[in-house]
Parts: structure tokens; sequence; C-alpha cells
């Protein structure tokens, strides 16, 4: 479990949230609550109470919209992360964040960035689940290559487990490999598909039938937008998913740094690992 009090996160989250919603709704842009964000407003009316971040998706066209506009829309002091605007962040999506917060998820990752709501892009994508699972297999295996870029490689020793973070930093950088892992997102074009992949997350592919029309949904006492037909996309995912997990499956981040107060872009970070990679 969590090191910290974790109501003040997720209200903080909320807030960010809330003004993505807002951004979205002056500028007609679809999204949907998704993956836990989804589960905690249909079985808890909000957060689940263990959760400390919150998920949303976006259909492809209107999440470039979003980058696209995002410094003439989105209001200080939120902003958007993403590889298109730093060559260290870790991910083909988009962080809605709070610039004047600072959050470290991990010491031994090269992420340093404000409180955020992850957006990931809703991609169509071959009709052939078999096909969509291979497109996404690819995508995985970019994006772990990426992660070790971005790792210590002595996290675990100066041994044999050292050996391949250390070497795909040698050969490659964060950057090439996510805009590479991008364009596999975008390839192709697949008129009349009955399925959308969200490509970070485990159960990648989800008929479109189920995601549907943006509908209204409670959350934390608030209106937001969520997916169609929740129970059959909730259970696709989850199984079961009104049955509680057992606490030692209750996951949580234990962020290695959380400040409400300082600005990410101010804080000073001293890790030594961090350093030897921007050298």
């Amino acid at each position: 479990m969590a090191n910290y009090d974790i109501r003040p996160l997720q209200l903080k989250i909320l807030d960010i949230l809330s003004a993505f919603d807002k951004v979205c709704r002056e500028h007609g842009l679809q999204y949907y609550l998704c993956a836990g964000t989804m589960l905690g407003a249909i079985r808890h009316g909000g957060f689940i109470p263990w959760d400390d971040d919150a998920d949303v998706n976006m259909p492809r066209k209107d999440y470039d919209i979003l980058v696209q506009h995002a410094e003439e829309w989105i209001p200080k002091p939120y902003e958007l992360n993403s590889i298109e605007k730093s060559d260290n962040f870790t991910g083909t999506y988009v962080k809605f964040i709070d610039g004047s917060t600072t959050i470290i998820e991990r010491y031994d990752f090269n992420s340093v960035g404000g409180v955020y709501l992850d957006v990931f892009p809703l991609d169509e994508t071959y009709n052939s689940h078999f096909l969509a699972k291979c497109k996404h297999i690819r995508y995985r295996i970019l994006n772990k290559l990426a992660y070790f870029c971005n790792r210590n490689p002595y996290k675990h020793g100066k041994g044999p487990s050292s050996w391949i973070p250390r070497i795909v930093q040698a050969m490659t950088t964060n950057a090439k490999l996510q805009k590479k892992a991008c364009r596999i997102m975008r390839s192709g074009s697949y008129p009349g598909t009955k399925f959308l992949c969200v490509f970070d997350f485990k159960h990648a592919i989800v008929p479109k039938a189920f995601v549907g029309k943006p509908t209204p949904v409670m959350f934390e006492g608030r209106e937001f937008y969520g997916m169609e037909r929740p129970d059959e996309y909730l259970k696709l995912i989850y199984g079961d998913y009104m049955k509680l997990p057992d606490e030692e499956h209750r996951k949580q981040h234990n962020f290695y740094y959380l400040n409400y107060d300082l600005p990410y872009k101010e804080y000073v970070d001293d890790r030594s690992f961090v350093k030897d990679l921007k050298e």
C-alpha cells in the first residue's frame, strides 16, 4: 500500500480531469474514461479507494487535434507533455499535467513531471484479432526497449542484469524508439474495422461497439464521459469486475517524490544515473 495519504492526490487528479474535460467540451473533442477509472466510476462512483492515477482514451482524430492545439487551448498551470515535446518523455501517449506540481514515479527511472492524467489514443486496427495482436506485440517490444533507455542500468547491480539496458542505451535512444512505436500505432487504414487498440494496455484490443459513443457517467460527483457499453468493456478487461481484489493485488505507485507546491521545471534532479544518461 502507499506510504502517503492518497486522498489529496486523488483530489488533485480530479481537478486535472475536470480541466481536461472542460477543454474537450469547449472544442468538441471526444474522450472516454477507461481502465481503472471507468471501473471506479461504475463500482465506486469515483476513484477506486487505492487508485492513485486516472486514465482516459481519445479517438486518434480528437487526440491529434488536442496535441496540435494544446498550447493555445489549455490554460495554465495545465499543459501536455509528450514525446513530441521532450525526447526523455516515456511513452507514445500524452500526459495532461499540472505544471505547478512535481512527481517522480520511480527512483530508477529518468522521468520528472507534474501530477498527471494519462491520455491514450484509440487507434483502429485489423479486423483479424490475430493480426491486431501481432501488431500490438511489435509495439510492446519497442516500448520495452525504450524503457531500458530511461532506466538506471545498475538498478539491480553491475552484473548480467545491467547488460541489456547498457547495450540498448549504447545503440539507440528513447526518442528514436518511441517515435518508431508511434509509427506502428498509426500505420495502415482499416475502414469498417470492428476493433480498436490502446497500445499501452495489456488488454489492448477492444471491440469498437463496446466503446461506442461517449456516454455521461458520474465520477466523484462530477459528470464525465465513459464507454457506451461499460459492462461489456469491463468484463473483457477485468472479468468479474464488481468483485474486489485481494489486498495483495491492490496496486499503487509508491512515488519516489511528490510535491504539490513545486513546479516540476524547478525541480533539481541530482540522481547520479540521470546525469550519466544525459552525458
